[in-house]
Protein backbone atom coordinates (compact mmCIF):
# COMPACT_ATOMS: atom_id res chain seq x y z
CA UNK A 1 0.00 0.00 0.00
CA UNK A 2 1.00 3.68 -0.26
CA UNK A 3 1.86 5.28 2.84
CA UNK A 4 3.50 8.50 4.13
CA UNK A 5 6.47 7.66 6.18
CA UNK A 6 7.94 9.96 9.24
CA UNK A 7 11.68 9.31 9.30
CA UNK A 8 12.25 12.64 11.36
CA UNK A 9 11.62 16.37 11.32
CA UNK A 10 10.70 17.29 7.55
CA UNK A 11 11.45 14.18 6.45
CA UNK A 12 8.37 12.65 5.38
CA UNK A 13 8.13 10.19 2.19
CA UNK A 14 5.35 8.67 0.42
CA UNK A 15 6.31 4.64 0.11
CA UNK A 16 5.44 1.40 -1.00
CA UNK A 17 4.84 -0.44 2.03
CA UNK A 18 3.15 -3.57 3.28
CA UNK A 19 -0.35 -3.95 3.89
CA UNK A 20 -0.85 -4.39 7.44
CA UNK A 21 -1.70 -8.09 8.47
CA UNK A 22 -4.98 -8.45 11.13
CA UNK A 23 -4.99 -11.12 13.64
CA UNK A 24 -8.12 -12.27 14.97
CA UNK A 25 -8.96 -9.34 17.16
CA UNK A 26 -8.17 -6.72 14.96
CA UNK A 27 -9.66 -4.82 11.90
CA UNK A 28 -8.64 -3.56 9.46
CA UNK A 29 -9.89 0.10 7.80
CA UNK A 30 -9.76 1.31 4.24
CA UNK A 31 -8.63 5.49 4.94
CA UNK A 32 -11.11 7.21 2.74
CA UNK A 33 -10.01 10.53 4.73
CA UNK A 34 -7.87 11.75 6.53
CA UNK A 35 -6.71 15.20 8.05
CA UNK A 36 -3.93 17.36 8.95
CA UNK A 37 -3.83 18.42 12.85
CA UNK A 38 -1.68 21.59 13.75
CA UNK A 39 0.35 18.56 15.95
CA UNK A 40 0.94 17.06 12.55
CA UNK A 41 2.73 20.28 11.92
CA UNK A 42 4.81 20.39 14.95
CA UNK A 43 5.53 16.34 14.88
CA UNK A 44 6.93 17.31 11.04
CA UNK A 45 8.85 19.91 12.45
CA UNK A 46 10.27 17.79 15.17
CA UNK A 47 8.51 20.31 17.47
CA UNK A 48 6.57 17.37 19.00
CA UNK A 49 8.18 14.47 19.76
CA UNK A 50 5.98 12.37 22.81
CA UNK A 51 5.10 8.89 21.74
CA UNK A 52 6.40 9.72 17.52
CA UNK A 53 8.34 6.62 16.73
CA UNK A 54 10.93 6.65 13.14
CA UNK A 55 10.39 5.36 10.89
CA UNK A 56 6.13 5.40 11.69
CA UNK A 57 3.10 6.77 9.43
CA UNK A 58 1.55 8.95 11.18
CA UNK A 59 -2.15 10.91 11.36
CA UNK A 60 -4.83 10.83 13.94
CA UNK A 61 -7.55 12.36 12.05
CA UNK A 62 -9.12 9.66 10.49
CA UNK A 63 -12.61 8.10 8.82
CA UNK A 64 -12.78 5.08 6.45
CA UNK A 65 -14.40 1.90 5.56
CA UNK A 66 -14.03 -1.35 6.87
CA UNK A 67 -11.94 -3.69 5.01
CA UNK A 68 -10.94 -7.04 7.18
CA UNK A 69 -12.52 -8.05 10.16
CA UNK A 70 -10.68 -10.69 12.45
CA UNK A 71 -12.29 -13.93 13.46
CA UNK A 72 -13.20 -12.91 16.92
CA UNK A 73 -14.28 -9.11 16.39
CA UNK A 74 -18.29 -8.67 17.28
CA UNK A 75 -20.34 -6.03 16.04
CA UNK A 76 -18.22 -5.08 12.61
CA UNK A 77 -18.41 -5.74 9.49
CA UNK A 78 -16.93 -6.10 6.21
CA UNK A 79 -18.18 -2.39 4.52
CA UNK A 80 -19.01 -0.73 7.97
CA UNK A 81 -18.42 3.58 7.37
CA UNK A 82 -16.09 3.89 10.59
CA UNK A 83 -14.92 7.10 12.79
CA UNK A 84 -11.49 6.36 14.39
CA UNK A 85 -10.99 8.16 18.04
CA UNK A 86 -7.41 7.61 18.11
CA UNK A 87 -6.68 8.08 22.19
CA UNK A 88 -6.56 4.68 23.91
CA UNK A 89 -6.90 4.75 27.18
CA UNK A 90 -6.06 2.24 29.35
CA UNK A 91 -9.13 2.55 31.90
CA UNK A 92 -7.47 1.47 34.83
CA UNK A 93 -4.97 4.74 36.21
CA UNK A 94 -6.08 7.13 38.16
CA UNK A 95 -6.88 9.52 35.68
CA UNK A 96 -9.49 7.07 33.80
CA UNK A 97 -10.92 6.15 36.63
CA UNK A 98 -11.77 9.98 38.30
CA UNK A 99 -12.81 10.99 34.23
CA UNK A 100 -9.72 12.24 32.72
CA UNK A 101 -9.22 9.52 30.27
CA UNK A 102 -8.15 11.97 28.23
CA UNK A 103 -4.80 12.57 30.34
CA UNK A 104 -4.69 8.76 30.56
CA UNK A 105 -1.25 7.86 32.24
CA UNK A 106 -1.16 4.67 30.07
CA UNK A 107 -2.44 6.76 26.63
CA UNK A 108 -1.41 4.91 23.50
CA UNK A 109 -2.45 6.30 20.36
CA UNK A 110 -3.01 5.73 16.88
CA UNK A 111 -0.95 7.70 14.65
CA UNK A 112 1.90 7.94 17.56
CA UNK A 113 2.32 4.43 19.21
CA UNK A 114 0.56 2.52 16.48
CA UNK A 115 0.43 3.44 12.79
CA UNK A 116 -1.90 6.44 11.13
CA UNK A 117 -4.19 7.32 8.87
CA UNK A 118 -1.86 9.18 6.27
CA UNK A 119 -1.85 5.85 4.43
CA UNK A 120 -4.18 3.74 2.09
CA UNK A 121 -5.13 1.42 5.73
CA UNK A 122 -4.76 1.37 9.07
CA UNK A 123 -5.13 -1.50 11.30
CA UNK A 124 -6.71 -0.99 14.50
CA UNK A 125 -5.85 -3.20 17.41
CA UNK A 126 -7.45 -4.84 19.83
CA UNK A 127 -6.80 -2.35 22.46
CA UNK A 128 -9.11 0.06 20.17
CA UNK A 129 -11.67 -1.88 19.67
CA UNK A 130 -11.64 -3.30 23.47
CA UNK A 131 -12.18 0.33 24.59
CA UNK A 132 -14.64 1.52 22.05
CA UNK A 133 -12.86 3.44 19.88
CA UNK A 134 -14.31 2.24 16.35
CA UNK A 135 -17.52 4.55 15.63
CA UNK A 136 -20.30 4.21 12.94
CA UNK A 137 -20.58 6.88 10.82
CA UNK A 138 -24.09 7.48 9.48
CA UNK A 139 -24.99 7.22 6.26
CA UNK A 140 -25.72 10.65 5.31
CA UNK A 141 -22.76 12.41 6.28
CA UNK A 142 -19.60 12.27 3.69
CA UNK A 143 -16.09 10.82 5.01
CA UNK A 144 -15.22 14.88 4.38
CA UNK A 145 -17.58 15.92 6.80
CA UNK A 146 -16.61 13.25 9.43
CA UNK A 147 -13.35 13.57 9.50
CA UNK A 148 -13.29 16.53 11.73
CA UNK A 149 -15.28 14.44 14.36
CA UNK A 150 -11.56 13.91 16.01
CA UNK A 151 -10.59 17.94 16.46
CA UNK A 152 -14.57 18.72 17.15
CA UNK A 153 -13.90 16.03 20.08
CA UNK A 154 -11.07 17.97 21.17
CA UNK A 155 -12.94 21.31 21.37
CA UNK A 156 -16.06 19.75 23.30
CA UNK A 157 -13.50 18.78 25.68
CA UNK A 158 -11.92 22.57 25.84
CA UNK A 159 -15.65 24.36 25.98
CA UNK A 160 -15.74 21.93 29.15
CA UNK A 161 -13.10 23.40 30.37
CA UNK A 162 -13.41 26.86 29.38
CA UNK A 163 -16.90 26.83 30.82
CA UNK A 164 -19.04 28.54 28.21
CA UNK A 165 -22.58 29.85 29.28
CA UNK A 166 -25.56 31.45 28.14
CA UNK A 167 -24.77 35.06 27.25
CA UNK A 168 -20.94 35.24 27.63
CA UNK A 169 -18.77 37.19 25.56
CA UNK A 170 -15.64 34.59 24.28
CA UNK A 171 -13.04 35.77 22.42
CA UNK A 172 -11.31 32.96 20.10
CA UNK A 173 -7.34 33.90 19.52
CA UNK A 174 -6.74 32.10 16.40
CA UNK A 175 -8.77 31.55 13.21
CA UNK A 176 -7.66 28.16 11.90
CA UNK A 177 -10.08 25.42 12.05
CA UNK A 178 -9.78 24.77 15.53
CA UNK A 179 -10.76 28.67 16.59
CA UNK A 180 -13.56 28.53 13.84
CA UNK A 181 -14.60 25.18 15.73
CA UNK A 182 -14.22 26.60 18.89
CA UNK A 183 -16.91 29.65 17.63
CA UNK A 184 -19.49 27.51 16.00
CA UNK A 185 -19.63 25.41 19.71
CA UNK A 186 -19.32 28.91 21.82
CA UNK A 187 -22.43 30.03 19.93
CA UNK A 188 -24.17 26.61 20.16
CA UNK A 189 -23.03 26.92 24.07
CA UNK A 190 -25.46 30.56 24.03
CA UNK A 191 -22.31 32.63 24.24
CA UNK A 192 -24.12 36.39 22.82
CA UNK A 193 -21.23 37.33 21.01
CA UNK A 194 -18.12 35.84 19.63
CA UNK A 195 -15.18 37.81 19.07
CA UNK A 196 -12.19 36.37 16.60
CA UNK A 197 -8.83 37.47 16.54
CA UNK A 198 -6.79 36.39 13.14
CA UNK A 199 -4.57 38.41 10.87
CA UNK A 200 -4.90 36.25 7.96
CA UNK A 201 -7.84 37.78 5.78
CA UNK A 202 -9.39 34.63 4.37
CA UNK A 203 -9.46 32.94 8.24
CA UNK A 204 -11.60 36.29 9.33
CA UNK A 205 -13.91 35.69 6.85
CA UNK A 206 -14.69 32.39 7.13
CA UNK A 207 -15.13 33.02 11.35
CA UNK A 208 -18.35 35.36 10.17
CA UNK A 209 -19.37 32.54 8.22
CA UNK A 210 -18.84 30.51 10.93
CA UNK A 211 -20.96 32.53 13.19
CA UNK A 212 -18.45 35.14 14.97
CA UNK A 213 -19.72 38.16 15.28
CA UNK A 214 -16.82 40.07 14.93
CA UNK A 215 -13.28 39.23 13.41
CA UNK A 216 -10.70 41.47 13.98
CA UNK A 217 -7.19 41.70 12.24
CA UNK A 218 -5.02 42.30 15.53
CA UNK A 219 -2.00 43.41 13.62
CA UNK A 220 -4.11 46.77 12.55
CA UNK A 221 -6.71 46.96 15.54
CA UNK A 222 -6.62 46.94 19.31
CA UNK A 223 -7.86 43.65 20.33
CA UNK A 224 -8.19 45.02 23.73
CA UNK A 225 -10.16 48.39 22.74
CA UNK A 226 -12.51 46.10 20.88
CA UNK A 227 -13.42 43.75 24.01
CA UNK A 228 -13.78 46.38 26.11
CA UNK A 229 -15.70 48.51 24.12
CA UNK A 230 -17.92 45.57 23.21
CA UNK A 231 -18.25 44.66 27.19
CA UNK A 232 -19.02 48.25 28.50
CA UNK A 233 -15.43 48.50 29.86
CA UNK A 234 -15.44 44.94 31.42
CA UNK A 235 -13.95 42.46 29.81
CA UNK A 236 -14.58 39.05 28.08
CA UNK A 237 -16.15 36.40 29.91
CA UNK A 238 -14.02 33.83 28.30
CA UNK A 239 -10.60 33.77 26.30
CA UNK A 240 -9.85 30.31 24.41
CA UNK A 241 -6.41 30.17 22.60
CA UNK A 242 -6.76 28.23 19.56
CA UNK A 243 -2.80 28.85 18.85
CA UNK A 244 -0.03 27.81 20.05
CA UNK A 245 2.09 31.12 20.78
CA UNK A 246 3.65 31.73 24.10
CA UNK A 247 3.87 35.24 24.20
CA UNK A 248 0.55 36.46 23.61
CA UNK A 249 -0.90 34.47 26.69
CA UNK A 250 -0.35 37.43 29.11
CA UNK A 251 -1.78 39.84 26.81
CA UNK A 252 -4.55 37.17 26.48
CA UNK A 253 -5.40 37.18 30.04
CA UNK A 254 -5.59 41.02 29.93
CA UNK A 255 -8.41 40.32 27.90
CA UNK A 256 -10.97 38.96 30.58
CA UNK A 257 -13.15 40.24 33.01
CA UNK A 258 -12.51 39.51 36.59
CA UNK A 259 -13.40 36.10 37.56
CA UNK A 260 -13.08 35.09 33.76
CA UNK A 261 -11.66 32.22 31.96
CA UNK A 262 -8.36 31.53 29.81
CA UNK A 263 -8.41 28.49 28.18
CA UNK A 264 -5.26 27.15 26.79
CA UNK A 265 -6.41 25.20 23.70
CA UNK A 266 -3.59 24.49 21.01
CA UNK A 267 -0.25 23.00 22.02
CA UNK A 268 3.03 24.75 22.56
CA UNK A 269 6.43 24.17 21.61
CA UNK A 270 8.06 21.89 24.58
CA UNK A 271 10.96 24.33 26.50
CA UNK A 272 9.20 27.36 25.04
CA UNK A 273 8.54 29.63 28.04
CA UNK A 274 5.77 31.98 28.28
CA UNK A 275 5.29 35.38 30.75
CA UNK A 276 1.80 36.12 32.67
CA UNK A 277 1.46 38.87 34.97
CA UNK A 278 0.45 36.92 38.11
CA UNK A 279 -1.15 40.11 39.86
CA UNK A 280 -3.44 39.64 36.85
CA UNK A 281 -4.56 35.85 37.89
CA UNK A 282 -4.42 37.48 41.90
CA UNK A 283 -6.17 40.72 41.81
CA UNK A 284 -8.57 39.56 38.92
CA UNK A 285 -9.29 36.27 39.91
CA UNK A 286 -9.46 34.44 36.59
CA UNK A 287 -8.80 30.95 35.95
CA UNK A 288 -6.33 29.76 33.42
CA UNK A 289 -6.68 25.96 32.33
CA UNK A 290 -5.77 24.22 29.32
CA UNK A 291 -6.94 21.27 27.28
CA UNK A 292 -5.80 17.83 26.18
CA UNK A 293 -6.99 15.46 23.72
CA UNK A 294 -10.66 14.13 24.10
CA UNK A 295 -12.84 11.28 25.72
CA UNK A 296 -14.33 8.80 23.65
CA UNK A 297 -17.95 10.34 25.20
CA UNK A 298 -16.78 14.19 23.49
CA UNK A 299 -16.30 12.10 20.37
CA UNK A 300 -19.59 10.72 20.46
CA UNK A 301 -21.14 14.28 20.85
CA UNK A 302 -19.47 15.47 17.93
CA UNK A 303 -20.08 12.46 15.67
CA UNK A 304 -24.02 13.30 16.61
CA UNK A 305 -23.73 17.58 16.28
CA UNK A 306 -22.39 16.72 12.59
CA UNK A 307 -24.88 14.49 11.85
CA UNK A 308 -27.43 17.57 13.01
CA UNK A 309 -26.02 19.48 10.78
CA UNK A 310 -25.06 21.95 13.56
CA UNK A 311 -21.72 22.16 12.37
CA UNK A 312 -20.64 24.08 9.49
CA UNK A 313 -17.39 21.67 8.25
CA UNK A 314 -17.43 23.51 4.77
CA UNK A 315 -15.66 26.66 6.37
CA UNK A 316 -13.59 23.94 8.27
CA UNK A 317 -11.68 22.35 5.44
CA UNK A 318 -9.51 22.38 2.53
CA UNK A 319 -10.04 19.54 0.27
CA UNK A 320 -8.43 18.10 -3.06
CA UNK A 321 -5.16 16.51 -1.56
CA UNK A 322 -4.41 13.20 -2.08
CA UNK A 323 -1.30 11.25 -0.53
CA UNK A 324 0.70 12.29 -3.65
CA UNK A 325 0.20 15.26 -1.75
CA UNK A 326 1.00 14.72 1.96
CA UNK A 327 3.77 17.23 2.39
CA UNK A 328 1.73 20.15 0.50
CA UNK A 329 -0.86 19.28 2.65
CA UNK A 330 1.41 20.06 5.89
CA UNK A 331 3.05 22.82 4.36
CA UNK A 332 -0.58 24.36 3.74
CA UNK A 333 -1.53 24.07 7.31
CA UNK A 334 1.30 25.00 8.38
CA UNK A 335 0.85 28.53 6.41
CA UNK A 336 -2.67 29.18 6.64
CA UNK A 337 -2.80 29.25 3.02
CA UNK A 338 -6.36 27.04 3.51
CA UNK A 339 -7.77 25.64 6.71
CA UNK A 340 -7.59 22.23 7.19
CA UNK A 341 -6.27 19.94 5.05
CA UNK A 342 -8.46 16.65 3.79
CA UNK A 343 -6.89 14.01 2.28
CA UNK A 344 -9.08 12.23 0.44
CA UNK A 345 -8.14 8.49 -1.50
Amino acid sequence: MKAAVFHGPNQLKLEDVEKPEINDFEVLVKVNASAVCGTDVRIFEGKKTKGVRTPSIIGHELVGTIEEVGAQVKDFFVGDRVGVMPVIPCRKCYYCLNGRENVCANRTAIGYEFDGGFAEYVKIPITALEAGNLVSIPDHISFEEAVVAEPLACCINGQRKANVKMGDVVVVVGGGPIGLMHVQLAKIAGAKTVILSEPIAHRREKALLAGANLAVDPQNESLQDLVLSETDGLGADVVIMAIGVPFIVNSSANLLKKGGTLNLFAGFTKGVMSEIDPNVIHYNEINVNGTSALTRADYYKSMSLIAAGQINTEVLTTKGYTLDDIEQAIVDVRNGNGMKSVITQ
